[in-house]
């Protein structure tokens, strides 16, 4: 059932999204040399190593570390970057992953490798098992303003609480963190 609501939301979605998408690319190219899109190396459900597409919100060369971790980020952030990630458009390229089955629209965001700690919190957990999502719980709860702990916390509760509700709940959230443009570090 979740799956099936993935993919009629993203296909529903489609005639909004498709026209920001093609600004947005103009925008990129406009601003700094270099690809439209930024393929992230994520870990997914089981363990699975994926690629998640972004729009490329940083100039070439850019360290890959998590958003809590980098500290210079604001050096690498292109002028588009800047607003891409304020009003979270950078992650449009996603509805990709959900409509290929890499991720879901709601689940545990799904994390860089580097991020050893809370992968192991999460496998610990059972969070692991899950398919990672353009939002969760822990977004609408803090997204990287929260320690890796208190994400593993709080995805280890989505596990327990998940429902249809429940992601329609952090939907609902989503639209509003988004709106106020709550909770971003850079």
């Amino acid at each position: 059932m979740k799956r099936l609501l993935d993919i009629v939301l993203v296909l529903a979605s489609l005639p909004l999204v498709v026209p920001v998408a093609l600004i947005v690319s103009i925008a990129i190219k406009l601003d700094s040399p270099g690809p439209i899109l930024y393929w992230s190396p994520r870990i997914g459900k089981n363990g699975k190593p994926f690629a998640m597409p972004k729009f490329r919100s940083m100039s070439i060369g850019a360290p890959v570390v998590s958003a809590e971790q980098f500290l210079t980020a604001d050096h690498y952030i292109t002028r588009v970057g800047a607003i891409l990630r304020k009003t979270s458009l950078d992650e449009i390229p996603q509805f990709w992953s959900v409509l290929v089955g890499d991720m879901s629209l709601i689940g545990p965001r799904p994390l860089l490798p580097i991020e050893k700690h809370v992968l192991k919190l999460r496998k610990a957990a059972g969070v692991d098992k899950l398919m990672p999502g353009i939002s969760g719980w822990a977004q609408v709860n803090g997204r990287t303003c929260i320690s890796g702990d208190d994400k593993a916390a709080l995805d280890a509760e989505y596990l327990e609480k998940q429902s249809l509700w429940f992601d329609i709940k952090i939907i609902g959230l989503t639209i509003l963190k988004v709106l106020k443009q709550d909770d971003i570090v850079h």
